[in-house]
């Protein structure tokens, strides 16, 4: 979704009316600036959070907006999270308004129906002033690994409302002109399982806040107050032609792509999420209508998450080197009917629409453009995050933990490279938790195995990306929960690519022979999306991650990459006799 550099701003602005008419060497600069000012403020989350997800997984996102709520720039982290954080910070200007903002301030929210990802997700806005007046905010949105909902870790693949996601928090000072709003503390340390991992990754959420203030103030200072709006307005008007000149170089046409969510963890049947893709010109629109109606289970999208997950694909093909702001969003359109499972009504339950739904979503505007632009799409990925919730008491200190643990899946093949092997899916952009961090963090579990699935990418003249497996021996007591896709509807291939495996969830039982479904051997009403279930010492938990889907004709793959693929025991010889027409 990133990518800076001199070319990001060109020549052409250099004939641009304004302040002093801006160089380019200046527009390059600031932009730079800001951009690098959003790095640096997901360095100072990593090194000083408390949880895995902040420090290993790095689930989160940094971004600066003006005082209208337009995005100015953002560092290359989760791409769903800097899509949503658009709406969620425009909810907030509109809800409070720009007079109850000063200087130490700092807003916190979570709420879904206000405009944020999912309940876990939280979003910290920050004022910054200069001599006296507003100039901008700065924001984080972090994916919080305790959100105090009914079973540890949030996301339960079988809630049936919001309130069952986790503790709800509208926009509310959790700082007030530089000092701890103590109430607003003890509801959620009240609230989370893991107080102590809450407030210190709280903590770094601030610290970053406090860091990107200071940076804008070196910039003001260094440049001036006026040259620097002048170059935030000229990026966005920059970024909004560049990014159109791209959409105008595809097709003008009404694309088409249907996929389906599999199931919601309480109802047995299957969510088709339909889109009519229309290239005009310099825009495009990405309607949803048609689409299945909200789900009674957590895997609806809001609007922001469509959106959001629509954004992604878009600058996923069109040139990186466009600067990441709010002018790159303009020339895109989403239309998603309220009530249906891409723009679900309150209190539906949503935890899976941002990680399930979304990189669904993404995948579907690939498959719509296959033909339009076939040297820029990827065929579909493993589509889940393949969430993995955990939580019980740690027997070292008495105290409560909780674990949100995401794997990576098979990418698809693209123009001229294979797919991916085991990367999180497209709408994250983030890292699993590594074995030995896993294992010292979180007694519940011994990883016994974790490796690559041979034969689980798609067959395709670029094969789709291998998918993978990880077993897990309980050793103390704990709960667990799940919410994962793709074990009904395979990765789908693109340009007579095949599809890719599909993955799952199993369980053995201390003492049984064989692995079954949680359905099994707990009752629970979906394989894949349940909450609460108690494992003892002994049992062992399956998880296979999903390949990538194929591109092109498999039997236009050379020769030598399928006997690399066998040598290096990512295909099989049956699979690449049936899937390539190898040895025939």
């Amino acid at each position: 979704m990133n990518g800076k550099g001199p070319a990001a701003v060109s020549t052409e602005c250099s004939a641009r009316a304004g302040v002093g008419a801006l160089d380019p060497v200046t527009l390059t600069v600031i932009d730079n600036f800001l951009t690098s000012t959003c790095r640096d403020m997901g360095v100072t989350m990593m090194k000083t959070s408390y949880s895995p997800i902040f420090n290993e997984s790095l689930d989160f996102s940094c971004v600066i907006f003006d005082p209208e709520g337009q995005m100015l720039a953002q560092a290359e982290f989760c791409p769903s999270q800097i899509g949503t954080i658009k709406f969620t910070v425009t909810w907030t200007l509109d809800e409070l308004g720009l007079e109850a903002f000063e200087p130490g301030d700092v807003l916190l929210h979570n709420d879904p129906y206000r405009g944020s990802g999912h309940v876990p997700e939280h979003m910290m806005l920050k004022p910054v002033f200069w001599r006296g007046a507003l100039f901008c905010f700065v924001a984080n949105v972090a994916h919080m690994s305790e959100p105090g909902a009914k079973t540890p870790g949030g996301l339960s693949g079988d809630a049936t409302e919001v309130f069952q996601e986790g503790l709800l928090l509208p926009p509310v000072k959790i700082k007030r002109r530089g000092e701890d709003v103590d109430d607003i503390w003890k509801i959620i340390l009240a609230n989370h399982r893991t107080p102590k991992v809450t407030y210190g990754d709280f903590r770094a959420m601030m610290a970053s806040l406090d860091l990107a203030e200071d940076r804008i103030h070196e910039l003001l200072a260094a440049h001036g107050e006026e040259t620097v709006r002048a170059a935030c307005r000229e990026l966005v008007d920059i970024a909004e032609r560049r990014m159109r000149a791209e959409i105008a170089a595809m097709p003008n046409g009404v694309y088409e792509f249907e996929d389906v969510i599999e199931d919601d963890g309480i109802a047995d049947r299957s969510y088709p999420i339909r889109l009519r893709l229309t290239v005009a010109d310099e825009e495009i629109i990405a309607d949803f209508t048609g689409s299945a109606t909200q789900a009674i289970g957590p895997v609806n999208a809001i609007y922001a998450v469509t959106a959001s997950a629509v954004y992604n694909a878009i600058l996923h093909l069109t040139d990186s080197t466009i600067p990441r702001n709010e002018g790159c969003y303009r020339p895109i359109t989403v239309i998603a009917p309220p009530g249906t499972i891409v723009n679900c009504e309150f209190p539906a339950p949503v935890a899976g629409g941002n990680t399930e739904t979304s990189p669904r979503i993404t995948d579907m505007v690939f498959g719509a453009l296959q033909h339009a632009i076939p040297e820029r799409v990827v065929a579909a990925c493993g589509g889940t995050s393949s969430p993995f919730l955990f939580g019980g008491v740690d027997p070292r200190n008495g105290a409560l933990y909780a674990h949100f643990h995401f794997e990576g899946v098979g990418w698809g093949g693209r123009a001229g490279l294979d797919g991916n092997d085991m990367v999180v899916t497209i709408n994250g952009n983030c890292r699993n938790t590594p074995v030995e961090v896993f294992e010292t963090r979180y007694p519940a579990f011994v990883i016994e195995e974790y490796r690559l699935l041979p034969d689980s990418g798609g067959p395709g003249e670029f094969r789709g990306g291998l998918g993978g497996e990880r077993v897990l021996t309980v050793v103390q007591e704990v709960t667990v929960s799940a919410l994962l896709n793709r074990m009904q509807a395979d990765p789908w291939g693109v340009l007579d690519g095949m599809n890719g495996a599909r993955g799952g969830i199993w369980v053995k039982r201390a003492g049984s022979p064989s692995w079954q479904t949680f359905v099994e051997a707990f009752g629970t009403l979906s394989p894949s999306k349940f909450s609460g279930i108690r494992l003892q010492p002994g049992d062992r938990v399956r998880l296979v991650m999903p390949g990538g889907g194929g591109y092109g004709n498999p039997l236009k793959r050379k020769r030598g990459l399928i006997e690399r693929d066998i040598a290096e025991g990512f295909v099989t010889l049956e699979a690449a006799r049936i899937g390539y027409g190898y040895g025939q």
